[in-house]
């Protein structure tokens, strides 16, 4: 059974018009928007959920279930995310994958229903929420595609071994306008949850992807709207996974972004390189964290400790071309010049999991006898949170972002 509710529309005609407006404000304030205004809502609250798992609550039990976060850059390199989540010795056998970042008929990721179709050849269910409609190709390099947007939908996903039920979604505030700058979109972010029917019993799971473009107190305050709405639910074990961009900035504009560059600076660049960014949750994000711990989450035992999932390097064309959507050009030669200090290299921590009213597996001879063996041993015993690198396919990155994964018991 797959059910979708307000995501297929008629707007394409009219993208072109829109982007030309600069502001939000403009944008509500046009006549072609507010006659547009009924469509546009019933796709943002709109989301599309499928069912091709054979698998139900009453297949057999397991010892323990394993979730995977990777923010697969909107599904830009399908082929290659495709072929590393059926192949890969790990990867392919987590029960839940939690997707920030899946595109729905945009040109940069082939038009793909990206959600969708990795469901359906991984014989998963899914469940997706968009959060934007793109009135153009998207930022950076994006926007050299060849073609045009079919839906122009952007959104975040979860797939899953077993049924998913009791959906819903949770509109996060926007920090920055959208409608500014050269990536025109309409909409917000959004968190998703559902609850997994595992045959031990339900677990609740959400996805959620913060504001890039944010300042601290604001990926704080998303994340404290998301807890505020769970903890209203009938309490069941949770496990939280997303893209919570925890850079450690204000990036909501260029001057925060400059300053706070600069700051770093005065610390001493490898200083925070090695005990701030793998560690935002220390100084500069303590806010969010803080926030999980209020709530009775726990994500200190869930991750792996200073590892970083997210790598920039002044080499990287495709990612310098997205910074310069927010930080002028002359900005480049000292952040070349402060990387420098560190073989022109830096990365950040900013996937993340936390869990609530979970524990970890418990390892028996059993299973410390598999963790010397084979690699296909190994992947079916449970391990230490881990981030999972250099998932490349043909040579190609499948994205920008490392996964991260956790394995967990009821």
């Amino acid at each position: 059974m797959n059910e979708s509710l307000g995501l297929n529309h008629q707007l394409n005609p009219h993208f072109e018009k829109l982007s030309q407006i600069n502001s939000t404000k403009e944008l509500q304030a046009s006549e072609l928007y507010q006659k547009l205004l009924p469509e546009i809502e019933a796709v943002l609250k709109g989301y599309e959920v499928g069912h091709f798992s054979p698998l139900t609550e009453e297949s057999p039990a397991k010892s323990f279930y394993r979730a995977v976060t990777w923010n697969i850059e909107r599904g830009i390199e399908f082929e290659g995310i495709l072929h590393t989540l059926q192949n890969h010795e790990i990867l392919k056998t987590a029960d839940i994958y939690f997707v920030p970042e899946a595109d729905m008929g945009m040109v940069r990721s082939g038009n793909r229903n990206i959600a969708r179709e990795l469901a359906e050849a991984l014989q998963l269910n899914y469940y997706f929420v968009p959060t934007y409609i793109n009135l153009c190709k998207g930022n950076g390099s994006e926007l050299h595609f060849e073609g045009d947007n079919t839906l122009g939908i952007h959104g975040n996903a979860i797939l899953s071994r077993y049924p998913l039920r009791d959906f819903h979604i949770i509109p996060l505030h926007n920090n920055k306008d959208k409608m500014r700058g050269k990536e025109k979109r309409i909409g917000n972010q959004q968190a998703l949850a559902c609850t997994v029917l595992l045959p031990q019993g339900k677990l609740r799971v959400i996805c959620a992807h913060l504001d890039a473009h944010s300042s601290k107190r604001h990926r704080r305050d998303q994340m404290r709207t998301i807890l505020k709405y769970i903890d209203k639910l009938t309490p069941l074990p949770t496990i939280l996974g997303g893209d919570l961009n925890t850079t450690t900035y204000n990036s909501s504009k260029a001057f925060w972004a400059i300053y706070g560059f600069w700051v770093r600076v005065a610390m001493g660049v490898r200083y925070v390189i090695a005990k701030h960014y793998p560690y935002p949750d220390r100084m500069f994000e303590r806010a969010l964290f803080k926030s999980f711990e209020t709530y009775g989450y726990d994500y200190k035992n869930w991750n792996a400790a200073g590892e970083c999932t997210l790598h920039y390097s002044i080499e990287d064309i495709k990612k310098i071309k997205n910074l310069k959507d927010i930080i002028p050009n002359w900005c480049f030669k000292f952040i070349d010049w402060a990387l420098a200090k560190n073989n022109g290299k830096c990365s950040f921590k900013i996937d993340w999991f936390a869990l609530k009213d979970l524990k970890k597996p418990a390892m028996d001879a059993s299973s410390m006898q598999k963790l010397s063996a084979s690699s296909e041993q190994k992947s079916l015993t449970p391990s230490e949170p881990q981030v999972i690198r250099d998932l490349k396919y043909q040579g190609r990155e499948c994205s920008d972002h490392d996964a991260i994964l956790v394995d967990f018991s009821l």
